[in-house]
């Protein structure tokens, strides 16, 4: 697998520190080892994607293994429905939290795929033995049937470009979050909070092969951990100085909530 160009769509190829393509469009390769593939006209803002201290929370959240049953049900779906040594794409991989046990669990070459360069530097850093680019999901830097498996946790994407990386008879895990998702912490901040809205379940290019709903509650005691959690949520912004430090002084139970659904490219 190769990386094209996010300007003409042609191949790229490395020279050096360099990727660069047909037309000399030339990207750097930064010296923890990713490529930046996102285009300046192409951003939304001057550095998109979760920040510096949203991915640090995040980072120490999932590392104390809060999340850890989410990624393991998604391994062994991906066991489950794979084959072989596959090419892997993890679209939104973050600081590589999943990327790495994904990989660890069924083997081949992984690249991870995120807008924010923050997470990108860092996953490149700590997981070496895997490819990182900046890149937008609604515009992949990669060529047509590339990938044999794929996962996107809550990454939102374009259908048809899924459909155009995945490879016929390739395997699609999506994770999104379920009605019940965080919503004792909704409570906290809405006067009427709402449920999440279910999932579509249709993906065009796709067939279904498995659809479940994972739930267990978190508990999370008062202290760091419980700053960690909110701070990598988008709920963070939303809860008043006060409600923070209510919730870090007392802990917090809510409710884990996820659909996970398996698809197989048509062929």
């Amino acid at each position: 697998m190769t990386y094209i160009c996010p300007l003409c769509r042609s191949e790229l190829v490395q020279d050096g520190k360099q990727w660069r393509c047909g037309q000399n469009h030339s990207f750097d390769q930064a010296k923890e080892g990713y490529v930046n593939l996102l285009p300046v006209q192409k951003k939304n803002s001057r550095d998109p994607g979760d920040n510096k201290q949203m991915m640090q929370a995040r980072r120490a959240f999932l590392n104390a293994g809060y999340y850890q049953a989410l990624s393991d049900r998604v391994n062994e779906l991906a066991l489950e429905y794979g084959k072989g040594q596959p090419e892997i794409l993890d679209l939104g991989c973050g600081e590589g939290y999943y990327s790495e046990r994904l990989q660890q669990a069924v083997g081949g070459e992984l690249y991870g795929l995120d807008i924010s360069r923050t997470a990108i530097r860092y996953a490149a850093k700590a997981h070496p033995q895997m490819r990182f680019c900046v890149a937008s999901a609604y515009d992949m830097p990669f060529a047509d049937a590339a990938f044999e498996l794929m996962l996107r946790i809550y990454a939102p994407s374009k259908d048809k470009e899924l459909a155009r990386v995945c490879r016929p008879g390739g395997i699609f895990i999506c994770v999104s979050p379920g009605p019940r998702h965080h919503f004792q912490l909704k409570e906290i901040i809405y006067s009427e909070p709402r449920e999440h809205e279910p999932t579509k379940s249709e993906l065009p290019g796709f067939g279904l092969l498995h659809d479940e709903r994972l739930q267990w509650p978190l508990v999370l005691p008062a202290g760091q951990v419980c700053n960690d959690f909110l701070e990598m949520t988008p709920y963070a912004w939303k809860l008043s100085a006060e409600q923070k430090q209510q919730l870090q002084a007392e802990g917090l139970r809510c409710e884990l909530d996820f659909y996970i659904q398996v698809y197989r490219r048509n062929t």
